[in-house]
């Protein structure tokens, strides 16, 4: 009894941050400015679920708030950001870090083949408002990469938040009743 109830919550769980997560995408398609900080923030909570239910439920905020954002939002932009960056990066992070081995040079090569992929396959839609040429092509990778670098320590400064303050206290409700 005990096991379906902790099943039902990480499911229950799972789907409000998913829910949670499309919301915030929805957002992004309100605001004028600040897109990818927004589409950013709704990958946060993937990270969430991988931290409260494991990489299962990470996978699934991932994938039903990527299908659901491409279905309903009104720029589809936000939800590819979404899918081919920002909500998969936990996920990729959870992995990467489980091998400890090479875990920034891993780190940095998804970030470059996701910027080659914007780059080379959606600049019109991603990157059409930076003035680059193909001579600064490695200007671009330079400084993403070190912004990248950034970002990944802010995100796993929050997930270490979001572990202090938010799991351990669900964790510590949930093994109460």
């Amino acid at each position: 009894m005990r096991r379906q109830r902790q099943a039902a919550f990480s499911v229950a769980y799972t789907a409000l941050l998913a829910a949670l997560s499309l919301v915030i995408l929805y957002g992004s398609c309100l605001i004028p400015t600040g897109r990818a900080g927004v589409v950013g923030l709704a990958g946060l909570l993937p990270a969430a679920a991988v931290i409260s239910g494991g990489p299962s439920s990470g996978v699934l905020c991932y994938a039903g708030t990527g299908i659901l954002a491409f279905l309903l939002l009104p720029d589809k932009g936000n939800a590819l950001l979404y899918l081919l960056f920002f909500g998969l990066y936990p996920l990729v992070k959870y992995s990467i870090e489980r091998i400890r081995r090479l875990e920034l040079v891993l780190k940095l090569a998804f970030f470059n083949g996701m910027l080659s992929v914007f780059w080379f396959v959606l600049r019109t839609i991603f990157l059409s408002a930076i003035p680059l040429s193909t001579q600064s092509l490695p200007l671009l990778y330079l400084g993403g990469s070190a912004v990248f670098l950034m970002y990944d320590f802010g995100f796993s400064k929050l997930i270490a938040f979001y572990i202090a303050r938010v799991d351990k206290p669900l964790r510590n409700g949930r093994s109460a009743n």
